[in-house]
C-alpha cells in the first residue's frame, strides 16, 4: 500500500510549526500505524533528514502515550483503540493521511507530534493519596464492596490518561479524565475518607491548568479508546457539589 502523509513538524515549543508532506510506499496492510511511522523515519534517516518525533511505549494499548490526531480523529478512524492498535488496512491505498499532535492549550507541543501532558500528572498529584492501610492483599480482599460498585470502579480505572477526551472536546475539557479518576475511588470504601477533599482539589487543579468546561456533547466518550462512560462525569458533579455544600 502507498500513502501520502501530511505530518505536523515543529522544532520546539516556541517555534512555528507547519505541515510537511511525505510519501511512503510498500506498506503492508497488517502494519500498525506506529510501525508505518518507523518505516518513514528510517527512510528519513537514510536521507540524512530529521525523523518525525512521536510518543510511544508499550504499543499494546495500555500506556496511552501514542496520542496522535489522525484525519481529524484522536487515535484515528477506528473505535475503542489507541494509535498503536490502528492498522493500515483501515485506510485506502493511495490515501492522504493527516497526522497532528493533540491541540489543547494545557498540552503544549514539545516537538513535532509530541505534547507535554504533565497537566494530567498535576491533577492526579492534587488528588493525593488514600489513608486507608489494608495491610497485605488478603486483608484488602476482606473489605466488603458491592459488586456493582466494584465493577463501576474498575470501569473508571480503565482510563489510561491518553488525553483523547481533551483533544476531541471543542472546549478542551478534561472532565472525563478527572471524572474517571475520581469515580474509581468514590465507588470504593477505601476512597471515601478523603473523597470530599480529593474531588475539590482535582477540579480546582483542572481549572487552574486551563482546561475548558464540559458542555455534554459526548465527543469524549465517543473517542475514548477505553470507552469510559460520561456517566462518570455525572458522578463527579455530584461528588463536587456535595463536597462544596458540606
Amino acid at each position: 500500500m502507498n500513502f501520502t502523509l501530511k505530518i505536523w513538524r515543529q522544532e520546539n515549543i516556541r517555534a512555528k510549526g507547519r505541515f510537511i508532506v511525505y510519501p511512503v510506499t510498500g506498506i503492508s496492510p497488517d502494519c500498525s500505524f506506529l510501525e508505518m511511522l518507523d518505516i518513514l523515519n528510517q527512510q528519513l534517516i537514510d536521507k540524512f533528514e530529521k525523523p518525525v518525533c512521536f510518543d510511544h511505549d508499550c504499543r499494546e494499548g495500555i500506556c496511552g502515550t501514542c496520542s496522535l490526531y489522525i484525519n481529524g480523529r484522536p487515535h484515528g478512524p477506528d473505535d475503542g483503540i489507541t494509535t498503536c492498535q490502528l492498522h493500515m488496512r483501515r485506510f485506502r491505498d493511495g490515501e492522504t493521511i493527516t497526522v497532528e499532535p493533540w491541540r489543547a492549550r494545557p498540552f503544549p507541543v514539545i516537538k513535532d507530534l509530541v505534547v507535554d501532558r504533565s497537566a494530567f500528572d498535576k491533577i492526579i498529584a492534587a488528588g493525593g493519596f488514600i489513608s486507608v492501610s489494608t495491610g497485605g492483599v488478603p486483608d484488602a480482599n476482606t473489605i466488603p464492596v458491592p459488586r456493582e460498585n466494584a465493577e463501576t470502579a474498575m470501569d473508571a480505572a480503565a482510563c489510561i490518561g491518553c488525553g483523547a477526551c481533551v483533544a476531541t472536546c471543542k472546549n478542551a475539557s478534561a472532565m472525563l479524565f478527572v471524572a474517571a479518576k475520581v469515580s474509581q475511588f468514590a465507588n470504593l470504601p477505601q476512597g471515601r475518607i478523603e473523597a470530599k477533599e480529593r474531588v475539590k482539589k482535582m477540579v480546582d487543579e483542572m481549572d487552574k491548568l486551563g482546561f475548558g468546561s464540559c458542555t455534554n456533547t459526548g465527543a469524549c466518550e465517543a473517542e475514548c479508546p477505553k470507552n469510559i462512560s460520561i456517566s462518570h462525569i455525572a458522578r463527579l458533579n455530584r461528588e463536587y457539589l456535595t463536597a462544596k455544600i458540606v
